[in-house]
């Protein structure tokens, strides 16, 4: 019998909130999911609130009770929404990230309220995903690869899924292998560089297509400053979940120094080739995220791949059936239901946590009484 999962994902970018309904037939590793439909929806008033928690700057309890109660609103529609573009009145289970605030292992706390989500939908909610991960001695990162190899394993190309969203993170897909052999690691921040530098020296919240980036050009220096921030980031902080705010003087530096179109243009050049080098050996880069969008930054990566290896191919998840945009909540569906089936989403060779890896998910059951 199958399943419809619906799977809720708001990153580090704090733009909005993604939700994907997916059809499941099987069970466990051997399960297959297939892309129904999606939903995105903006943060709007919810941003700054949830920016500033982010960046560590003191609340009350009554603001903190208020920012999670409108923030579990923001996903009943959502869930709703997403549910009337499938064309589905029920659903079997949603599995919701939550909004990473704080992460440094063995400390994280992703935000969420899940009882007023299952009451409004009749639904059970998965959520808190990482801290068994944590618990277990993992960093509770990267989170998605199990998923990646159930929606995009291929048998005879070595694929990298590159999350082009506000850090970047990559899952390792060999030709033909398990999940034994799957390999994945945050690479560095990616949109919220960007974005940074949007607001910073375009006065926008963010580059919109990427156009103001194509119309400049990367300055050698410019380039160098922030890839050696992204360098010196991911090796203090591993796998970085946090707001990446230490890498915004960057463009205050050479603000004045370059035109606004040359800073951005040297920002996604830098974040493009750190992408690239940290996908060498793969076959095919398959990308998703919201800086699938960015042409400038996607153009970068293209070039920056190809010449490290002119074999390589690149094109985007949706060639796959997933919109861009989509992958991250898809794949909190697919996790969601290994979760409902008992099978470990994490790996140990990617997390570090221990072995054999713990079971993961806290939930929250459908009001007594309801069909599901």
């Amino acid at each position: 019998m199958n399943r419809t999962a619906i799977g809720c994902m708001t990153g580090t970018s704090l733009d909005g909130l993604d939700v994907a309904c997916v059809e499941i037939s099987g069970k466990g590793l051997a399960l297959q999911a297939r892309f129904m439909k999606g939903v995105s929806r903006p943060f709007a008033d919810l941003s700054k609130p949830l920016r500033l928690l982010a960046q560590q700057q003191p609340t009350t309890a009554g603001d903190l009770a208020r920012l999670m109660h409108a923030f579990a609103a923001l996903h009943i529609r959502g869930v709703r929404d997403a549910m009337a573009a499938a064309s589905i009145t029920r659903c079997d289970l949603i599995c919701v990230h939550g909004q990473t605030v704080f992460h440094n292992p063995p400390h994280s706390w992703q935000l969420f309220q899940p009882a007023p989500l299952a009451a409004a939908i009749a639904a059970p909610v998965c959520y808190d995903l990482r801290q068994a991960d944590l618990t277990a001695g993992g960093q509770g990162a990267p989170i998605t690869p199990l998923a990646d190899w159930i929606f995009f394993r291929s048998d005879s190309r070595t694929r990298a899924v590159i999350n082009l969203g506000g850090f970047c993170n990559i899952t390792r897909l060999p030709a033909g292998a398990g999940p034994e052999l799957l390999a994945a690691r945050d690479v560095c921040a990616c949109n919220q560089v960007l974005d940074a530098v949007a607001r910073i020296v375009l006065d926008r919240p963010f580059d919109d297509g990427g156009r103001a980036a194509a119309s400049g050009q990367p300055h050698p220096g410019a380039t160098s400053d922030i890839a050696e921030a992204l360098s010196a980031q991911a090796q203090a902080s591993g796998r970085a979940l946090g707001t990446g705010d230490e890498l915004y003087d960057f463009a205050q530096r050479w603000r004045g120094r370059i035109t606004p179109a040359d800073i951005a243009a040297s920002a996604a050049t830098a974040v493009a080739n750190t992408i690239a080098k940290a996908c060498e050996g793969v076959d095919e880069l398959i990308l998703a995220g919201g800086g699938v969008k960015n042409a400038a930054l996607v153009s970068a990566l293209s070039a920056a791949a190809t010449k490290l290896d002119p074999r390589v191919t690149v094109r985007p998840c949706s060639d796959l059936g997933i919109p861009c945009e989509m992958r991250e909540a898809a794949c909190f569906a697919v996790l969601g239901v290994l979760c409902q089936d008992h099978v470990p989403i994490t790996l140990p060779q990617v997390t570090g946590c221990a072995t054999p890896a713990p079971l993961s998910g806290c939930w929250c059951p459908a009001p007594i009484g309801t069909p599901n």
